[in-house]
């Protein structure tokens, strides 16, 4: 729907959405009255055991891990404007992970927010995740629209994830203290549970069936707006996510691909496996399509995606290259240049960088062209998952080596890596305990499994990757001072979005790679120049998350300014300003009395910074006044020094 050129529909479209919000939010009231519950009712926390808890994440590994993947491309970009936790429950309300900083959470709120605690509405009232189990629907609940009167003090965007066998699996939740875009939130909520049922879907089936993307324009194909289609070796359709019926209009389960495509699994299997091509659909839809043949070889196995058995989820590369990372930055360029000279030697590679700069897409095209290229990439990221877990992840375990453990073990990331690539990324966050075995692993070139006596001899090629300074983690004892000198060889930055060189070529690519439609890849200059004014905290990362979204809202038309999102124009004026003030002769704002002026951001030192943060409450916003800077400017800075 256009609705810069059709506002009428825009309204009508609004008016429906409210009532059927409404009518989500009072059937949940009503619930909440025949269980008994009154406005003042304090909730009594249900949460699991400790050794419960740990049997369900192992029990979700999978679904944890392939909810990271999906999950991180976005919420930098959500976080760095807002402080704002994400979460992922089970069908049952249970609390599996989260991400991001708890920083609107306090004293006895954080039980709440920890693996285990429950959100049913049974015992919580209205919420976000329990409302959107009960309701099997995305919901947002704002403050007043809680239930219980001591959960008003956030809102909570939630949508439920299904499985690939469209039974409902789990739901993923926003939630903060403070405002947020609502339609932006719950969209993007959205788009991340449909990434999430995409990936569950394509784990489940790859190995043995014929997995067929569609969409209306090829260079959307790897969207997860995209349809996808499972059918059987003899023709049969027996899976599909949610977006193909909504595409095609059209019930798909039991029925035949011939009946579907117009053509037999023979012809289909003599296409090139993961090129686009063209389909007639029912005779009425012309749609561009790939198909994922089973049984493919030389694939990117990621440990974010991937169980802990056997069978890990293994997702194809596609065309990730050098060439299309650096269009003329010469930062960019001499990475490359060393990163290929490195590559084949027995050097590890440690990559710096600040998140949503392409590191992990950097990694994929250094496999791709390295002699390691036809062996596996297998990637952890070590602040994607729990503590807990971090350690059998990469070592592995035999059955029964701890609660909870899969009966049939696991070899490990490290092992799956064998004579490929082993990628740490954000390997600050490794916890300590698990620092040291992977140094005895990298000195020994021997890997033992949790509660085995049995070494394996392993050869990975490391690489490893961080936003942090590992050099000041190591001197806080925060890092293992002996694994960081083992870890660090070639060290290579990747600069950050707003310090490119070749920010214009970069997104004129990437525009014509996420476009739906003609009309839309060409963008007007006015936009573009917003884009090179724009300081893109979130780098890259958030750059695709704008676009996609701002693309999604143009619906084919070409994007204008109604459909940039609020964070985007807020970021934008904060930069103005910043430069502004920079040109400006630097005057002190007045004194506040019980607060630190502010000080012109060149002359602040860390001690007044630190200072101003608390006495203000750690309200970032009204930190940032003070000192007379931008919020993304202050969070940059306190990430430099440590702050969370």
């Amino acid at each position: 729907m256009r609705f810069c050129s059709l506002p009428h529909l825009k309204v009508v479209d609004e008016t429906m959405q409210s009532t059927q919000h409404k009518k989500l939010i009072d059937d949940s009231w009503q619930r909440c009255r025949d269980f008994g519950l009154g406005h003042d009712t304090e909730p009594e926390l249900e949460r699991l055991e400790r050794a419960d808890t740990r049997h369900l994440l192992d029990v979700h590994r999978q679904l944890i891990n392939t909810t990271d993947h999906a999950v991180l491309p976005y919420y930098d970009n959500i976080l760095n404007n807002s402080p704002c936790l994400i979460l992922l429950a089970d069908s049952s309300g249970n609390l599996l992970n989260s991400w991001g900083q708890k920083r609107f959470v306090t004293g006895l709120q954080s039980e709440w927010f920890a693996a285990g605690a429950n959100w049913r509405e049974i015992s919580t009232g209205t919420n976000a995740i329990g409302t959107a189990l009960t309701a099997g629907e995305a919901v947002q609940v704002k403050r007043d629209e809680h239930y219980l009167e001591c959960h008003r003090y956030m809102i909570g965007s939630a949508s439920p994830i299904f499985d690939a066998n469209n039974e409902l699996l789990a739901v993923l939740d926003i939630s903060s203290d403070t405002y947020m875009p609502q339609a932006h939130t719950l969209g993007m909520v959205r788009l991340m549970s449909q990434s999430i049922e995409n990936c569950l879907l394509i784990e489940k089936y790859y190995t043995n069936h014929f997995i067929v993307t569609i969409n209306t324009h090829f260079d959307n194909l790897g969207s997860q707006w995209s349809g996808l289609i499972v059918f059987s070796t003899d023709g049969i359709i027996v899976a599909h996510n949610r977006r193909a019926e909504q595409l095609l209009d059209f019930k798909l389960s039991g029925v035949g691909i011939d009946q579907l495509l117009n053509c037999s699994v023979d012809s289909l299997n003599r296409q090139k496996n993961h090129s686009p091509f063209v389909l007639r659909v029912l005779d009425k839809y012309t749609m561009y399509a790939k198909i994922q043949k089973p049984q493919q070889d030389n694939l990117f196995i990621d440990s974010k995606a991937a169980n802990s058995l056997q069978q890990q989820r293994v997702v194809q590369t596609g065309e990730i290259d050098f060439e299309h990372l650096e269009f003329g930055d010469s930062t960019l360029a001499k990475a490359i240049l060393q990163a290929k000279k490195i590559i084949d030697k027995d050097i590890p590679i440690l990559i710096y960088g600040e998140t949503g700069v392409g590191k992990e897409v950097f990694v994929k095209a250094l496999h791709r062209y390295s002699s390691r290229k036809d062996k596996p990439l297998v990637a952890l990221n070590c602040a994607a998952i729990p503590a807990d877990l971090v350690e059998s992840e990469l070592f592995g375990y035999v059955k029964g080596a701890f609660t909870g453990a899969d009966t049939k073990g696991s070899i490990g990331l490290v092992r799956q890596a064998n004579h490929g690539i082993l990628f740490l990324d954000e390997i600050a966050d490794m916890p300590l305990n698990v620092q040291g075995r992977l140094l005895r692993v990298l000195q020994e070139r021997k890997v033992t499994p949790l509660g085995s006596s049995q070494a394996y001899a392993v050869d990975v090629k490391l690489v490893s990757a961080t936003n942090c300074n590992l050099k000041d983690l190591v001197n806080k004892e925060l890092f293992r001072k002996d694994l960081f000198y083992r870890v660090s060889g070639l060290n290579i930055e990747l600069p950050c979005l707003s310090n490119r060189e070749d920010k214009r070529q970069l997104f004129e690519h990437i525009i014509f790679k996420k476009s739906n439609h003609a009309a839309q890849a060409s963008i007007n200059s006015d936009i573009m120049r917003l884009f090179l004014e724009h300081p893109w905290p979130g780098n890259i990362r958030q750059f695709i998350s704008v676009l996609e979204i701002a693309l999604a809202l143009a619906d084919d038309a070409p994007i204008e300014h109604c459909h940039l999102t609020d964070d985007f124009f807020d970021d934008l004026k904060d930069n103005i300003l910043t430069e502004n003030q920079s040109q400006a002769d630097p005057t002190p704002v007045n004194y506040v009395p019980g607060k630190p002026a502010a000080l012109e951001y060149k002359d602040e030192d860390s001690r007044s910074m630190l200072e101003c943060y608390k006495q203000c409450n750690e309200n970032l916003t009204e930190t940032a006044k003070l000192l007379g800077v931008s919020r993304n400017t202050l969070y940059k800075r306190f990430r430099q020094l440590g702050v969370k």
